[in-house]
């Protein structure tokens, strides 16, 4: 079935709405754009709140914890509240301390990526090597190669290699994941977005700065992002929704809006301000195809 264009369909909009209790919210390219607010956003939350909609942030940017996005909420005048954020590295945090729980001494984990994710696994009390460590933005040495296959270099507590956006990402960092998945270490992404919606342009995502552990390692991680449905679950299990009456709004069709296909909500939404192009599920024999969409979030204000 062809997605419903809601943009200037006031009666379209107020139908639509009504059928959904709950809303998961993509950040990137739908509500922002890097530091750009798009227009309107703040109203468009406000009046789904009045309506009594339950709001829920559901993002796979790594690089930012739930409460660096609280503080950037706050800084873009959007009322939200910290236990209303799900993103991609605290569902790693949980998946890594309540689903594989590993023992101690051989629970630590190697970080690829940003303070949002050591803040994350923090508040599990997981503890984690490599990440923002100063240590390791430099470059390689003939020295290092040498230690890293002795194993001397290595913390034998490593049991997890998690890898996400990286904005310092070296060949040291992507040589020390390879070598702990060589010695058998559980193999993790807080995501796999080839790219990041970023100043009205796009850049390179967590997928594309873990390529090179992956492609050597020659095996996929398991994501804990969108669209992983262990995601969907650990979202479920917090906030207790009911899927049939929530719907998923997002910018990428095959994170976002396959996200909440395969989790088999109500309905899903589709918005053009971030990845996805509307000739991408509106061609015959489309892959994925969200149940509406509209040219940007502020249109649900009609």
């Amino acid at each position: 079935m062809a997605p419903k264009y809601l943009t200037g369909d006031k009666a379209g909009i107020d139908e639509f709405l009504a059928r959904f209790d709950v809303f998961l919210f993509d950040c990137d390219g739908v509500l922002w754009s890097g530091d750009h607010l798009f227009p309107n956003t703040a109203e468009t939350l406000d009046m789904l709140r009045s309506k009594g909609k339950q709001l829920v942030f559901v993002t796979n940017n790594s690089t930012k914890s739930r409460e660096d996005y609280k503080t950037k909420f706050d800084g873009k005048g959007i009322p939200a509240q910290v236990e209303e954020v799900f993103g991609s590295a605290y569902s790693a945090a949980i998946y890594i301390s309540r689903i594989l729980s590993l023992p101690p001494p051989k629970n630590k984990v190697f970080v690829l990526g940003e303070s949002g994710i050591e803040a994350e696994l923090a508040s599990e009390n997981i503890p984690f090597i490599g990440g923002t460590d100063p240590s390791l933005r430099r470059d390689i040495t003939s020295e290092d190669f040498t230690n890293m296959a002795n194993g001397s270099m290595l913390d034998p507590d490593v049991g997890v290699v998690l890898i996400g956006l990286d904005f310092h990402v070296n060949y040291l960092k992507l040589a020390l994941a390879f070598q702990y998945l060589q010695r058998g270490a559980i193999f993790l992404a807080t995501n796999i977005d080839s790219t990041l919606p970023m100043a009205h342009s796009f850049f390179p995502g967590a997928g594309a700065t873990g390529a090179g552990v992956v492609t050597a390692y020659g095996k996929t991680p398991v994501a804990l992002g969108k669209p992983s449905q262990a995601m969907m679950d650990a979202i479920e299990g917090k906030f207790r929704f009911d899927r049939a009456r929530t719907c998923m709004v997002g910018d990428r069709l095959n994170t976002d809006i396959r996200f909440g296909i395969e989790g088999k909500l109500g309905g899903t939404l589709a918005v053009l301000t971030g990845v996805s192009r509307k000739e991408e599920f509106l061609g015959e024999g489309a892959p994925i195809v969200p149940t509406a969409y509209v040219e940007r979030l502020a249109d649900l204000l009609g």
